[in-house]
């Protein structure tokens, strides 16, 4: 798995906002946590992938399914921060193309650098790559509340049940109906995910306008327990591109240093 963490981040409020700033903050100590699961799981996968434990980390449930819920978390969060972002002073459209933009330009780069590492298994369409391409297609979404929790349910649905031996080429398993997955170290194919993030863009437009007593009630969690997780929340992108080389470079040398 290459989980990105390239969930948009909401320009902070301006200096007042109690309210506005309490909840991106929240959105950001949601994200920290994610990150946190992100960054245990890759370096499980980095000690399988060098021999140091046997996990079948493709094929175990228990493994699939953690991988799953990181992913299902950051997602959720892409069509929240989107919400807010469209909903905050300075959130404009000249950021969101400059962000869009630095997400693809990872996209490229993750996917050379899959390719120098794991050849035919590179990622091509990995989890940046679907984000790049969501954010595109759930623009015109961006305002509606309620309609995209129901919209968001529904592509759920359709991209579970839904497995034609049509879409297994790879110039198509991207769209999601593929009955088997692809040869590559990432794969998140739009269908089935992108309900995730439309139900989390409805979600985030009902908490945006205070709809609902569960939003109420977040507005009050922003205090220290969340501050650090907040803090690695903001940094996404950066935590994203530099953790795995990391990894791999410390696990490599370890490598070196044991076999001499």
């Amino acid at each position: 798995m290459r989980l990105s963490t390239l969930i948009p981040t909401a320009t902070p409020p301006p200096a007042g906002s109690t309210a506005a700033a309490a909840r991106l903050a929240i959105v950001d100590a949601a994200r920290g946590l994610a990150i946190a699961q992100m960054v245990v799981y890759h370096f499980c996968y980095d000690l399988n992938h060098f021999g140091w434990i046997r996990a079948a980390m493709t094929r175990d449930a228990g493994w699939i399914a953690w991988r799953s819920a990181i992913v299902t978390q950051f997602l959720f969060l892409v069509g929240v921060s989107l919400s807010l972002r469209r909903a905050t002073p300075g959130g404009t459209d000249a950021i969101f193309t400059r962000r869009w933009w630095q997400i693809a330009g990872c996209a490229a780069l993750v996917s050379a650098g899959s390719a120098l590492i794991f050849g035919p298994r590179w990622i091509w369409f990995g989890v940046l790559h679907f984000v790049v391409l969501a954010q595109v297609l759930v623009t015109p979404l961006r305002r509606r509340g309620w309609p995209n929790l129901l919209l968001g349910t529904g592509l759920l649905v359709l991209g579970s049940q839904l497995q034609l031996a049509a879409f297994a080429p790879n110039a198509l398993s991207w769209i999601g109906f593929s009955p088997v997955k692809p040869l590559t170290e990432d794969f998140v194919p739009l269908m089935l995910w992108i309900g995730v993030v439309v139900i989390g863009l409805g979600a985030g437009n009902l908490w945006r306008d205070g709809t609902g007593a569960v939003a109420v009630g977040l507005r009050t969690l922003d205090g220290g327990p969340l501050r650090p997780l907040a803090a690695i929340g903001r940094w996404p992108l950066t935590i994203y591109m530099v953790h795995q080389p990391l990894l791999f470079g410390v696990f490599t040398l370890v490598q070196m240093l044991r076999a001499s």
